[in-house]
């Protein structure tokens, strides 16, 4: 994934920013030693941090489709890194340095993310924008003297390049079986399961579909008659009760459970 970036990167600032000319793209650490022994025109881009992204976090699953549109599979949703590269220039003058930093900004700044079109491997695979930012303050927990210091060589005019990459390495969930249509059986109360092969009788069966039987019912067991008690009571009649509580209140203002409406 990182070394995608580099090549991205290095496409991209040989195609629009130095157009054929002798100058190289490195991502060397630009330290004391190494600044002694640069002889000729380059662009070094350092790769000095790596954390991850917070803010573009995202929680739960994202689900994988076969050609049906089924459910196949399940995995974390992307989790994006940042890339932060240190770029500086490097040729005998300052003035050409200058320059070179000039246009290097001035192309970057025409991006709000990688170009699509330079894509390849995973991060196309992926379909995500690579979102990147340029020259932006450093963090509070962070300062390009630090980096300077940290690698031993002196302060130098750079650019901070950082780069959003979406990483998918994540477990994949299978998904399950999809529900069929064979029906689910159920139990209530003490009815103790059939045994396979026995207690074969009449069963209940589903209103308008004859031949499949109610859940939850056991072979064997007799058909409940309709009632013919109206529900409620005799002639219609439903009798409720009401119980009510009522805290605080002293026995000898209760009144008889009539008033209370208890009853």
């Amino acid at each position: 994934m990182i070394h995608e970036v580099d090549d991205v990167l290095r496409a991209l600032i040989r195609a629009e920013v130095l157009e054929g000319r002798q100058i190289a793209v490195v991502f060397d650490a630009p330290t004391r030693e190494w600044a002694a022994k640069v002889n000729a025109p380059m662009v070094n881009l350092y790769l000095y941090d790596i954390r991850e992204d917070m803010r573009r976090r995202e929680r739960g699953l994202h689900n994988e489709y076969d050609e049906r549109g089924a459910i196949v599979a399940r995995r974390r949703p992307p989790r994006f890194f940042k890339l932060s590269y240190l770029i500086t220039a490097w040729t005998k003058r300052p003035e050409d340095e200058h320059r070179l930093l000039s246009s290097l900004l001035a192309c970057l700044l025409r991006y709000e993310a990688l170009p699509p079109e330079r894509l390849a491997g995973s991060l196309a695979e992926v379909g995500a924008a690579v979102p990147m930012s340029i020259a932006l303050p450093p963090p509070e927990d962070r300062s390009f003297a630090d980096v300077w210091s940290a690698l031993g060589g002196e302060l130098k005019p750079s650019l901070d390049l950082v780069i959003s990459v979406p990483v998918t390495a994540s477990p994949v969930y299978e998904a399950g079986p999809p529900v069929g249509d064979e029906g689910l059986r159920a139990q209530f109360g003490d009815v103790p399961a059939p045994v396979p092969g026995e207690g074969a009788g009449t069963t209940e069966t589903q209103p308008g579909r004859p031949g499949l039987p109610v859940y939850g019912s056991r072979p064997g067991r007799p058909v409940r008659e309709p009632s013919s008690v109206p529900p409620g009571g005799v002639h219609g009649r439903a009798v409720s009760l009401r119980i009510t509580e009522r805290r605080g209140t002293p026995p000898e203002r209760r009144g008889t459970p009539r008033e209370r409406g208890d009853v």
